[in-house]
């Protein structure tokens, strides 16, 4: 078969000829690749700069993606650490994790939207549970999945959204899909403070895709604005687009009633997000959330790796398509 092939960390998959894995467990089965999407966690599983990584080369990138069974049905697909990944020709799943669709499943919308919808959909039903009528801040609200978590909050019933981001434009199109309000997070940091903390006076959850030193300045800034310090404050940290380390400020967990916590691979059981697959992908099907789905061939993966994409978008990579 040929595979997209991580021969040296830093550097590209190449596309290239790679022996076929063979299912060997009772619960395996090989899978005809239809789709698989390029997320930010698959080019740093490339990079070997993930939590998870063994730093085993030569690797197969890609950790979902839609494939086909022998019997001929469409299934989504969630590999577990693995060297053999799913941006390949073929790639060996486990039965348990997996679901099947059905046949008029968009398998390209469904292995683009899966993942960067996860996040926000596991954050808030395995972390937090969410409930109706309460504030979602969402710290980096201006990428694709933060995008996307404006509209998972809005689904499952968040009474009031904040979106926070740095690029304008983007911020601009956040109203468009339920941000009943936006911050920008560029300017003086006394005034980017005082946008954030009044916005999120009453905010119940922080969904966070940057850390860093943007999470430092907001985790001061809401201590510090809250209309009632005593209410609890849902801090969850999801990426780290801004920095894999921040400086919690102590003021901030000693003036409100905070609770930190990261929602991933790990904190969240595999079990647990298992069971939340269904559910996501039946709204990702039906239309619920916006995402524009960039196809490319697997082939062109070179190139395709280092291409810039929309910032409502995702690359999906098709073995099929020339």
């Amino acid at each position: 078969m040929y595979a997209a092939v991580v021969d040296a960390f830093g550097q590209p998959p190449h596309y290239r000829e790679f022996e076929t894995p063979q299912p060997v467990g009772e619960h395996e089965a090989l899978v005809e690749v239809v789709a698989s999407g390029l997320h930010p966690r698959v080019r740093s599983q490339a990079t070997g700069t993930h939590y998870t990584s063994t730093e085993e080369l030569p690797l197969i990138p890609g950790i979902d993606g839609v494939g086909r069974l022998a019997s001929g049905g469409l299934v989504y697909f969630v590999l577990p650490d693995t060297t053999m990944g799913a941006m390949a020709q073929h790639t060996v799943i486990d039965l348990r994790r997996c679901i099947h669709l059905p046949d008029e499943t968009d398998p390209l919308l469904v292995a683009a939207a899966m993942n960067p919808g996860m996040s926000s959909w596991v954050a808030l039903r395995k972390r937090v549970r969410i409930t109706p009528g309460q504030s979602v801040l969402i710290l980096g609200a201006t990428g694709s999945a933060g995008q996307l978590a404006i509209q998972v909050a809005r689904h499952l019933g968040a009474g009031h959204i904040i979106g926070a981001g740095r690029d304008a434009t983007r911020l601009g199109l956040l109203p468009g899909l339920g941000a009943h309000d936006v911050v920008s997070l560029t300017g003086a940091a006394a005034d980017v403070a005082e946008a954030l903390g009044k916005a999120a006076s009453h905010v119940d959850v922080v969904l966070d895709y940057l850390w860093g030193t943007p999470a430092e300045e907001a985790m001061l800034a809401l201590a510090r604005g809250r209309a009632d310090p005593g209410q609890p404050l849902h801090w969850v940290q999801i990426g780290a687009v801004a920095g894999p380390t921040a400086q919690i400020p102590s003021a901030a967990l000693r003036s409100t009633n905070l609770c930190l916590m990261g929602s991933g691979q790990g904190s969240v059981p595999t079990r647990d997000i298992l069971s939340e697959l269904p559910a996501l992908a039946t709204e990702i099907a039906h239309g619920t959330f916006e995402l524009h789905v960039e196809a490319e061939p697997l082939s062109l993966v070179e190139s395709v790796w280092t291409k810039p994409v929309r910032a409502d978008g995702r690359i999906v990579l098709t073995p099929s398509m020339t």
